[in-house]
């Protein structure tokens, strides 16, 4: 048997045949195309033109409506459907005047008629008007203008016969480009009908190719809804009737669906878990409105028997197998997440009563302490004036044991004048409002570090301190308040230092990460045991006896007190013999110290 080879048509007979079936399709498609545009532009024209027409007749319409009903007010006729008749022939007839002005912007022939019509008519409205308005008392002068004046008919039959012109002409095109129409669309069918025949031949030998495709598109839904169901959230689809379209088994392992439910009102599930009016009105805008719907809190019962709370959201989404759009909706438990909300708010409720009662708690103690400091100066006053009085009374012949009772008497008698007036300090400290300003750290250190240097010389002038101050900021706070801080601070560092050759003590500064700025004030005296530094800031706790360092035990409480109502905060770092640092902290700005402006601690 001879070899066959490969003729030159077979090895080209694919490229040719696209070809063809593209020139095929396009070809006539174009034709067509092209014919029917011209068609309906023609038959777009004919209807223009008609709609002319027919505005600039009703025009004339309601111009001549307007003269009849004039001329019927001037006989003395007054009729609700008169005044309607006048009414809506007014209202129509400039409004319809512009109308065909805007369809006859491209001929300017038109435009120049019809705005010499306009001009006309309202000229020719205006008498109109003044009849209407004369009634009965129009004379037969404004009468006889309104007739003969300002005349539209002639305008309105040019405009017309204008028209007609151009709709004849608009006719036979159109009646050319649909007999063009008709001959594309019989060339196109029966070239159409030669493609047909030849794609029938390679559509036998594409169908075993469909057939695979379509089993490997079956594969993959079924690969999909594999995935669908390993989803542990539940997810539901629904049609716009509100039935189910599919479901993953999530969803019918919540709401108990023993069955495919598919077809089913979604309101049947779940023992009426959807049966929700204001639920299904939101899926329903969903559907119909294309709304998204987010973070949708309901209350639903489910098939254990137990009320959750369920975070709802639905989008609406097309199928490729359907015309209809479903809603995609996911159901999300939340119930543990609403339980811990409920207890976090109960617990911030009960939080602020407790804050409460301990701010009124602070107020009475300040109003005690503030009450009971003034009531204790008449007495000590009394003590430490009679006992000076006795003193000098008994004269020189007291003995060595009178004049010690005597002292004692008189210097506990001003220490407790000093514990009271520090308590006063204390208690104005947190009762006082807080006057916020810029306040110059620098200034302010070197004034009180003037003061103590002059205090120390004159009790000891062979006592020497060494000062290391850094530049300090400018904050914003209550100047006295801060100044009261810096005051004992300073003064502890000197009192604290007294015994100690040179006494060095540092002032530095450094800036947070959040923009305030952390102060420490450093010294090389006393010191103390850490172990107690929890006693440090408490009012009348005090580290060292009386006899070695004299003091109340308020200044550093004072010194807390006021960086708390600045929104800082203060701490100490020490070791006995080897002096102390005092660290504390104030906010770049007044807003900070403004929150706690009110509050006491």
């Amino acid at each position: 048997m001879p070899h066959a080879f490969p003729t030159p048509f077979s090895r080209w007979r694919l490229p040719v045949l696209g070809l063809l079936i593209t020139l095929i399709v396009i070809g006539p498609f174009l034709i067509i195309r092209a014919a029917t545009s011209q068609a309906e532009e023609a038959i777009t024209a004919v209807v223009h033109t008609r709609e002319v027409q027919t505005l600039i007749h009703w025009v004339s319409g309601d111009a001549r409506s307007l003269e009849g009903a004039a001329i019927a007010r001037t006989r003395g006729i007054d009729t609700p459907l008169l005044r309607q008749r006048i009414t809506e022939a007014r209202e129509r007839v400039l409004p319809n005047l512009d109308q065909v002005l805007a369809l006859t912007r491209d001929n300017p022939e038109q435009q120049a008629r019809l705005g010499a019509l306009r001009n006309t008519l309202e000229m020719r409205l205006a008498r109109i008007d003044e009849v209407i308005e004369a009634a009965e008392g129009a004379t037969y002068e404004q009468i006889d203008e309104m007739i003969v004046l300002y005349p539209i008919q002639r305008l309105v039959q040019d405009i017309v016969a204008s028209e007609e012109a151009l709709l004849q002409d608009r006719r036979a095109y159109a009646a050319r480009a649909n007999q063009r129409a008709d001959n594309a669309s019989w060339a196109a069918m029966v070239v159409q009908l030669l493609l047909l025949l030849g794609a029938s031949y390679f559509a036998l030998r594409q169908q075993s190719g469909r057939l695979d495709a379509e089993r490997q598109a079956t594969a993959a839904s079924g690969r999909a809804l594999a995935v669908l169901d390993s989803v542990r959230e539940p997810i539901v689809l629904i049609d716009g009737s509100q039935r189910v379209v599919m479901h993953n088994a999530a969803f019918a392992e919540l709401y108990g669906v023993d069955e495919d439910a598919r077809g089913r009102p979604l309101t049947e599930l779940g023992g009426g878990a959807w049966d929700n009016p204001d639920t299904l009105r939101r899926l329903h805008d969903v559907l119909a409105r294309d709304r998204e719907l987010w973070d949708y809190r309901l209350s639903q019962p489910t098939a254990d028997g137990v009320e959750r709370t369920m975070l709802i959201n639905a989008r609406r989404m097309p199928l490729p197998d359907r015309d209809d759009p479903v809603a995609l909706i996911t159901a999300s438990d939340v119930t543990a997440q609403t339980i811990s909300e409920r207890q976090i708010r109960e617990l911030n409720q009960q939080l602020e009563g407790k804050v409460e009662q301990v701010s009124d708690v602070n107020r009475e103690l300040e109003a005690f302490s503030y009450s009971v400091s003034h009531d204790l100066r008449a007495p000590l006053r009394h003590i430490a004036g009679f006992a000076d009085k006795l003193g000098r009374h008994l004269g020189e012949n007291v003995d060595d044991k009178t004049t010690h009772y005597l002292g004692v008497i008189g210097s506990s008698a001003k220490r407790m004048s000093a514990l009271i007036d520090d308590l006063l300090v204390y208690s104005r400290l947190g009762r006082n409002a807080m006057r916020l300003q810029s306040v110059d750290l620098q200034s302010m250190v070197n004034d009180v570090r003037a003061m103590l240097d002059s205090n120390a010389h004159a009790e000891n002038p062979e006592h020497r301190i060494a000062w290391s101050v850094a530049p300090l900021p400018i904050v914003v706070g209550d100047e006295n308040m801060l100044r009261q801080v810096w005051m004992n601070l300073l003064g502890n560092a000197v009192k604290y230092s007294s015994g100690t050759e040179p006494a060095r003590i540092t002032v530095d500064v450094k800036r947070l990460d959040e923009g305030g700025y952390q102060f420490c004030v450093a010294d090389n005296g006393a010191g103390f045991d850490m172990q107690y530094a929890g006693k440090l800031f408490g009012v009348f706790q005090r580290l060292h006896s009386a006899n070695e360092f004299p003091g109340t035990g308020v200044g550093l409480a004072s010194v807390r007190r006021v960086l708390g109502r600045h929104g800082g905060r203060i701490w100490a770092e020490a070791e006995p013999g080897n002096g102390a640092t005092f660290h504390f902290t104030l906010p770049a700005s007044g807003q900070d110290a403004g929150a706690n402006a009110t509050g006491t601690h």
